[in-house]
């Protein structure tokens, strides 16, 4: 500016460097001699795209599985070194690892600036010598009642621990070969100890090969200890997107019709799963196509004569009547039996929305379709399975039994069931699943927690006042996990 005008000039400078370490720490599952990793994306990418992730892994000495991650040193534990660059994904499988060590991983996200910080470590996994044989998951479990569960079996390692209990893999003394699992529950409060003790009564009266098998149990006054048979597969959906693994509809036919026979036997003994979801369906083993539905929490036994309304579940998995707090029946099952085959087949979730409360109002609409370019290689016969399930008014669903009858599940000689099915989206399924798992605050993971306990369930009152979801939606942000 001066005496005869002014002129002026812009100019943008934009500030790029290395990105962010990824958040927290990678999520971990275990194979017979492979690890699967996976990881979330770092906070800020540094002002440019991310080009990819170095993953890092570090072998610990023997005696150090439960050490804690800062109390090793780097001189003490060897070290960390580079086995991997990633682009365009959030997951990694480590392939022939080294039986009896322990590893732990790390990741750094990289662009063309350079490579950020390490995250957090993940958990430590030590690589067990064998895997349980296949046999030992068809012979019936044989434990014998009574007596104090720590002189009656061996720990001989932490396998989870969750806010109600930890898992721990045991050895039953009297009969060194036979493997276990037991899930150790603390139980201070006597609604606590209810719960448990209703979850036991419904898996003793669950004897099928489909479902997972309590073997035993152990009630002390602050704990209960469920005593179960030990799988050792993992999750179906990682099983099927493992590098080694490929998906056909023919293999969906398979896994879908297993989940259906378990689904119809709970059926027949007046019994309702009401957690359906893929974390619920487990594999026998690493090799093996056989599963097991697992997570008895939040089952009950129905009497068709008196309603009964509830307010949990998984917001993607639950039918339109939970949501409405609307009598809940037998179809109430088989509409996540739905939604876990869409996903299986696509990789897509027919009803997720940016919130839950977009997920509820497409469930509670009935609104998918099979427009995604993942379905154009799927059977019509397989949406048309897919169709009965997603029916708004549980009276118009497929009964399990039904279900086994159908078309889709009945053929097998269709050359066309073995194509490839693309496992890129159903990774990144995965991925996202596991990721909501770590975000979520305390009080969403506690699925458990009833909205109205079996006495309000049975209270006529309930039944003539249902509670519809335009009024409860702080009752599903405490609730629903």
């Amino acid at each position: 500016m001066n005496a005869f005008g002014s002129d002026a000039a812009a100019a943008s400078v934009a500030v790029e460097g290395p990105p962010d370490a990824p958040s927290g720490k990678p999520s971990i599952s275990q194979g017979p001699d492979r690890i699967a990793v996976a990881w979330c994306g770092p906070p800020y990418d540094g002002g440019c795209m991310i080009t990819g992730f170095i993953i890092e892994m570090q072998q610990l000495p023997t005696a150090a599985p439960n050490v804690e991650c800062d109390e090793l040193t780097d001189g003490e534990s060897g070290g960390w070194h580079e086995i991997a660059t990633v682009v365009d994904s959030l997951a990694y499988t480590v392939k022939n690892l080294t039986p009896n060590a322990t590893y732990r991983f790390r990741v750094r996200a990289k662009n063309v600036h350079g490579c950020s910080a390490p995250s957090l470590p993940s958990d430590a996994v030590e690589l067990q010598a064998q895997e349980v044989s296949t046999e030992d998951f068809h012979r019936p479990i044989s434990v014998k009642s009574g007596g104090d569960f720590k002189n009656r079996f061996e720990v001989l390692e932490e396998l989870g621990k969750g806010r109600f209990g930890v898992v721990y893999r045991v050895q039953e003394r009297e009969e060194p070969r036979q493997i276990l699992a037991a899930k150790v529950i603390k139980c201070i409060k006597a609604q606590d100890r209810q719960k448990v003790l209703e979850e036991i009564l419904i898996m003793k009266s669950l004897q099928h090969p489909k479902l997972l098998q309590l073997a035993a149990s152990f009630e002390s006054p602050r704990e209960i200890v469920m005593v179960m048979e030990y799988i050792t597969g993992g999750e179906l959906f990682e099983r099927v997107v493992a590098d080694d693994f490929t998906l056909t509809e023919r293999d969906c036919i398979l896994f879908l019709r297993q989940v259906c026979e378990g689904v119809a036997y709970m059926h027949t003994q007046s019994i309702v799963h009401l957690d359906l979801k893929p974390e619920n369906i487990m594999c026998h083993t690493r090799t093996s196509h056989q599963i097991k539905i697992i997570d008895f929490g939040l089952a009950q036994r129905l009497n068709m004569k008196t309603p009964v309304r509830v307010l949990f579940g998984t917001p993607e998995f639950i039918p339109p009547e939970i949501i409405s707090y609307e009598p809940i029946g037998f179809q109430s099952d088989m509409w996540s039996v739905g939604v876990i085959c869409y996903v299986l087949l696509s990789g897509l979730s027919p009803f997720m929305g940016d919130t839950d409360v977009d997920t509820f109002s497409n469930i509670t609409r009935a609104d998918y379709d099979f427009d995604d370019e993942a379905f154009d290689c799927v059977s019509q016969e397989a949406k048309d399975f897919i169709s009965n399930l997603l029916v708004h008014r549980k009276e118009d669903r497929w009964t399990a039994k039904r279900c086994l009858e159908s078309i889709w599940l009945t053929q097998e000689h269709d050359e066309n069931l073995s194509n490839k099915i693309c496992t890129d989206k159903l990774k990144k399924f995965i991925i996202r699943r596991k990721w909501q798992q770590t975000q979520q605050p305390p009080q969403r993971n506690q699925r458990t927690q009833y909205y109205s306990n079996k006495s309000n369930n049975n209270n006529s009152k309930n039944s003539a006042h249902p509670c519809p979801v335009r009024h409860c939606m702080g009752a599903y942000q405490r609730h629903f996990g």
